[in-house]
């Protein structure tokens, strides 16, 4: 009888064993995404007329198109003068567009949509388009707040690393009395040097004229374009 009670506690001791080794492990975090180094090349410079120079880093490896369009233009001196159109407290700056309206764009066609994984948190650079996903062309804006809600929806192709006290400054409005200006936008490989004061006094004095919309492609019925925007 003893024997028996012994072997009884040694299988019972084997089962509880087993159970216990086959408990799921919990898995590993995932590791954040990879963010790549600084290079110039992929570096956007915005000097504001609220005081400084803000520095995104582009990621061409998230969204290439975007990038390469945003470069495109900046070196095309493009988004020189343009005003921050559309500002809301709480949520984002809008800019790069040539009308100051949120209707206008350039003349080199829309892109495709590039949604990707990078999150609207604050400083985040992403492209403004119509209620269209692919409709993007130069309008973007910078968020002052997360917002995650439109993760997914606009294609995030940057992000402010310095110089984010700049945006924060831009004027409120929509649109502001007295918006704020892109004095100049350059590539960080170009090595433009910032505006000196008399530069951004000569901006700022000249009063925003928006440039002449081009000519849009005949449509059945006249419709207005719709706005650029988040």
């Amino acid at each position: 009888m003893l024997l028996k009670s012994l072997i009884g506690v040694m299988g019972a001791l084997l089962v509880m064993g087993s159970a216990t080794a086959k408990e799921p492990v919990a898995p590993a975090p995932r590791p954040a995404t990879v963010v790549p180094a600084l290079e110039p090349e992929n570096t956007l410079d915005l000097d504001l007329s609220t005081g400084g120079r803000v520095v995104i880093q582009l990621r061409p490896d998230i969204a290439p198109n975007h990038v390469e369009r945003i470069k495109t233009l900046a070196r095309q001196g493009f988004y020189n003068g343009l005003v921050f159109h559309r500002v809301i407290e709480g949520f984002m700056a809008q800019t790069g567009d040539p009308q100051g309206t949120g209707e206008g764009g350039s003349t080199l066609p829309d892109l495709k949509a590039e949604f990707n994984a990078l999150p609207h948190v604050r400083g985040a650079v992403s492209a403004a388009r119509t209620s269209e996903p692919d409709t993007a062309n130069s309008q973007f804006f910078i968020m002052f707040v997360p917002r995650l809600t439109l993760d997914n929806k606009y294609t995030v192709f940057g992000r402010v690393v310095s110089g984010m006290q700049y945006v924060d400054a831009i004027e409120r409005g929509e649109p502001p009395a007295n918006p704020s200006r892109i004095i100049r936008a350059s590539i960080g490989a170009d090595n433009v040097s910032p505006p000196t004061p008399a530069e951004v006094a000569a901006v700022m004095a000249s009063p925003f004229r928006p440039a002449p919309a081009p000519t849009p492609a005949p449509v059945p019925e006249e419709a207005p374009t719709p706005q650029q925007r988040p």
